[in-house]
């Protein structure tokens, strides 16, 4: 069985010809081969660091399990799709939602596992079918309203739990990474929240220095006077052990809030797999259906353990992108950095101790970023918002999950914010198909960009119709 674990040296294994790409079964010699598996680890570390800490999950283990799943993810795809796994932002709201209503972190991962389950089950039913059936229950209307409300939702968590900490390094951190997105180039770019981090501790910890404590709430949400960066818990920690594991637990209520996120991340797999089948040439329709099978089962693995659900990065694609290396070899040193970090607890230490504004001034714009996802789908997808049948919908949707709005049913069971929002989004937008006059029922285009090639309209609409 070829797992596509043996790769041939491209050329000298130095240095690609101009213009020449390396194909995923081809290497670069061994040292520089590893030199790019270290580079595709910095690409992710912006957001692996920043998921797990805001979701409130261990960030050892967030990493360790990172490096697990981009090693399922190659051997499912047999080395086809060079692609990394990193903890999933997509969650972040779900966490503070379940954590909002009393929930602990094992009822945090335990509502992410199911939702893993039926992303497998996606994936299975994609290689049966085709993606088609993908763009029948989620068109771009109500995959880019869902992402979009998924991501707004976030907004108080930053307003009321970040952005008070410390509002100045806030206000410097999101000056400075908003910066570096849109001036740095190529790789730079690719590690802006990274960069972002970096410049977050230097200033906390240049204000500590001159300005001594500051007199603000804590995490806890406490006002009280404290240092910007407490570095404690760094010298503490030991160099070499294993990350916390727990089991989870099952709660309706959490699953309830966490399935919608699944339109998310079908968006999410499909968009990818069909950038790197562009980039590398290699038509990799065949392999959607796997790819997303196998970033469920990926995730079911880490949420089973205590650790974080994981998604096909773009940071790397970008990276890819930038040095022309599509070499899956360079994914699996990737992965073995990602364990040897993830048993190294001085190094979890560094990152939650990630001051409160530090995080404010990033989620600002990592927030809004998820949430303007769903408008790129939308534009993607050439959606109509003139539409009633789009419009209606989306709007009603989009206005609930992002203002968290409660529908009691009974005095144990209530639907709210993500969840509520999804649910109208979808049974609206099919439900008023069903009744709505032949003239509004326009041919959609497929779910995204990601899927454009995967399926033919079976009826293109006409050069004169709009």
């Amino acid at each position: 069985m070829d797992l596509g674990v043996r790769w041939k040296l491209h050329g000298d294994g130095k240095s690609p010809a101009p213009g020449a790409v390396v194909r995923p079964d081809e290497r670069l010699t061994w040292p520089r081969t590893v030199g790019l598996g270290a580079q595709h680890v910095v690409a992710m570390f912006g957001a692996s660091f920043v998921a797990p800490v805001l979701m409130g999950l261990d960030p050892n283990l967030a990493i360790m399990m990172s490096g697990v799943a981009t090693v399922i993810f190659l051997l499912a795809t047999r080395g086809r799709v060079p692609s990394y796994l990193g903890c999933s932002l997509s969650f972040v709201g779900v966490a503070a939602v379940i954590r909002a209503d009393g929930g602990s972190s094992a009822t945090v991962t335990g509502a992410i596992l199911v939702v893993g389950v039926v992303l497998f089950l996606v994936g299975l039913a994609v290689q049966k079918f085709g993606a088609r059936i993908i763009h029948a229950a989620m068109p771009p209307i109500v995959t880019g309203a869902v992402v979009m409300l998924i991501g707004f939702n976030l907004a108080p968590v930053t307003a009321t739990t970040y952005w008070p900490q410390d509002q100045w390094t806030a206000l410097l951190v999101m000056l400075f990474t908003g910066l570096a997105v849109v001036c740095l180039r190529g790789f730079w770019s690719r590690i802006a929240i990274f960069l972002g981090l970096v410049f977050g501790y230097l200033i906390s910890w240049i204000f500590d220095l001159t300005l001594g404590k500051i007199h603000s709430a804590d995490a806890s949400g406490k006002v009280t006077d404290h240092w910007r960066l407490d570095l404690s818990g760094v010298s503490k920690a030991d160099w070499i052990g294993l990350p916390t594991f727990h089991g989870p637990t099952f709660q309706w209520s959490a699953i309830l809030v966490a399935l919608p996120v699944v339109i998310a991340l079908v968006a999410e797999n499909a968009g990818h797999v069909k950038a790197v089948g562009e980039m590398t040439g290699d038509s990799l329709d065949d392999k959607l259906g796997t790819a997303i099978s196998a970033d469920g089962i990926a995730s079911v693995l880490s949420t089973a353990v205590g650790g974080p659900p994981n998604t096909t990065y773009s940071e790397n694609i970008g990276v890819m992108a930038a040095t022309r290396v599509y070499s899956t070899a360079a994914y699996w040193a990737a992965a073995c950095f990602a364990l040897l970090f993830g048993v190294c607890p001085k190094f979890g230490a560094v990152v939650a101790a990630i001051p409160g504004g530090v995080l404010g001034g990033i989620t600002v714009i990592l927030y809004g970023m998820i949430g303007l996802l769903g408008a790129q789908i939308w534009l993607h997808g050439k959606v109509d918002l003139r539409n009633p049948l789009n419009l209606v919908p989306a709007a009603a949707g989009i206005i609930i999950g992002v203002g968290n709005v409660t529908m009691k049913f009974t005095d144990t069971f209530s639907l709210s914010g993500i969840a509520l929002g999804t649910l109208v989004v979808i049974t609206g937008y099919h439900a008023l198909r069903a009744f709505a006059p032949a003239h509004l029922k326009t041919q959609q285009p497929l779910l995204d960009e990601g899927t454009s090639s995967y399926d033919k309209p079976e009826n293109p609409a006409r050069p004169d119709q709009p």
